[in-house]
């Protein structure tokens, strides 16, 4: 087989291993421009008649995570533009320099991006995504290959073309509409749970989710364990953080929405939505339902052992009297679940609630620290305070 297609079709596979819809964005992205040996490369996903930003890479300037020039972009899917040309007619374009473009073409190239960044775009191939059935998922441009002898930019040529519009934009379409239905599965849970628990808003799970994310990244690089073999356990965990309260379907209104402080009878029944919750995911099939079972059951223990609801042998069996008799501390809690715990106990601080006033982002990160080595592992504590910036812009983005 041809070197060229074995590396593609290794490539392709490390997408379709992916489950989140944010990461698989991210992993086609990086993967097809590594390919093309390209500069940069961007995403854009379809939302209702527009090209949404969704991704940028770019190996000559620096970008942020939330770079102010790229944020709230849309382009409108019509002839205009030229990744709303490859939207509106499904069809590739392959231009040996943006900057010389035919007048007469109905699509032009802006170069305000250019021109804020000091980029200079030249050659662009610019793919349409789609689904199964053909429906647009959104359009990747891939900008500025360049040749591995004289490192100049060059143009793509008709094999690129071919390859990355036949093959592997089909298969990106592939991954991303699998990612799509899980996730909107998912969000349907949740939207479910948010009928039964204000608190439990989309936005809420959404900050917990990317959180959780970021602080495991950061804790694996502290433990030397930031390699590519660990990016389908952030994948995993950035999807099933968003579950981690979905069991409070099964607690009854009277004290889910009780304006007052509960009772000690009325707390043991709250604690039992990690068990309800967790039920949710039994018989455990794949590794989607193992991840969300572990950080439901876990994100409510604490690292001194005083959480809940601590082991238990029989998830069936348990009831408000049995669970919290043997306790869960230190280790033996699973590292999902001790992420997952300050990243939620971190935005209910930030939130604002009935009985309550949102905190500061400092006030709530004293509160973490304070919290370290008792409610919190010490070490996922280290890796909120490297990762505050991150998180601080995670939760602007998604207010509620």
């Amino acid at each position: 087989m041809n070197n060229m297609y074995k590396k593609l079709i290794e490539k392709s596979f490390q997408f379709l291993k992916l489950h989140d819809y944010d990461l698989v964005l991210n992993k086609i992205l990086l993967e097809v421009k590594d390919f093309l040996n390209a500069e940069a490369g961007t995403i854009y996903i379809k939302e209702d008649d527009f090209l949404v930003f969704q991704y940028t890479e770019n190996d000559v300037i620096e970008l942020g995570d939330t770079d102010i020039r790229f944020s709230n972009l849309k382009l409108p899917i019509n002839n205009n533009s030229i990744a709303g040309f490859v939207a509106n007619n499904k069809f590739t374009l392959n231009i040996e320099d943006v900057y010389e473009l035919d007048s007469s073409l109905p699509y032009s190239f802006n170069k305000k991006i250019d021109k804020a960044t000091c980029f200079r775009t030249k050659s662009m191939l610019t793919i349409p995504i789609t689904d199964s059935n053909n429906n647009l998922l959104g359009v990747m441009q891939i900008i500025n290959k360049v040749d591995s002898d004289s490192k100049k930019v060059i143009s793509f040529n008709k094999e690129d073309e071919n390859i990355i519009a036949n093959y592997f934009a089909l298969q990106a379409g592939i991954a991303l509409e699998r990612a799509i239905t899980t996730r909107e599965t998912i969000l349907k849970m949740i939207r479910m749970a948010e009928m039964r628990d204000p608190k439990e808003t989309g936005a809420h799970v959404n900050r917990v989710s990317n959180y959780s994310a970021i602080i495991y990244k950061k804790w694996l690089e502290l433990k030397g364990l930031d390699d590519e073999s660990h990016i389908r356990e952030i994948d995993t965990l950035k999807l099933c953080a968003i579950l981690h309260d979905v069991g409070k379907i099964g607690v009854s209104d009277t004290i889910l929405k009780k304006p007052a402080k509960l009772t000690d009878e009325e707390f043991k029944i709250i604690k039992m939505h990690t068990i309800s919750g967790a039920l949710l995911f039994e018989p455990v099939r794949t590794v989607l339902d193992k991840t969300a079972k572990e950080i439901i059951l876990n994100h409510h223990e604490k690292w001194d052992g005083t959480g809940y609801p601590g082991f238990i042998d029989d998830l069936k069996a348990a009831t408000p009297e049995n669970i919290c008799r043997r306790p869960k501390k230190g280790e033996e809690i699973p590292i999902f679940g001790r992420v997952v715990a300050a990243a939620d106990v971190l935005d209910a601080l930030l939130s604002k609630r009935a009985y309550k006033a949102s905190w500061t982002f400092e006030d709530a990160l004293k509160e973490i620290n304070r919290c370290s080595g008792t409610h919190f592992d010490p070490d996922v504590v280290n890796a909120v305070n490297l990762t505050k910036e991150q998180i601080e812009k995670v939760h602007e983005y998604y207010q509620d």
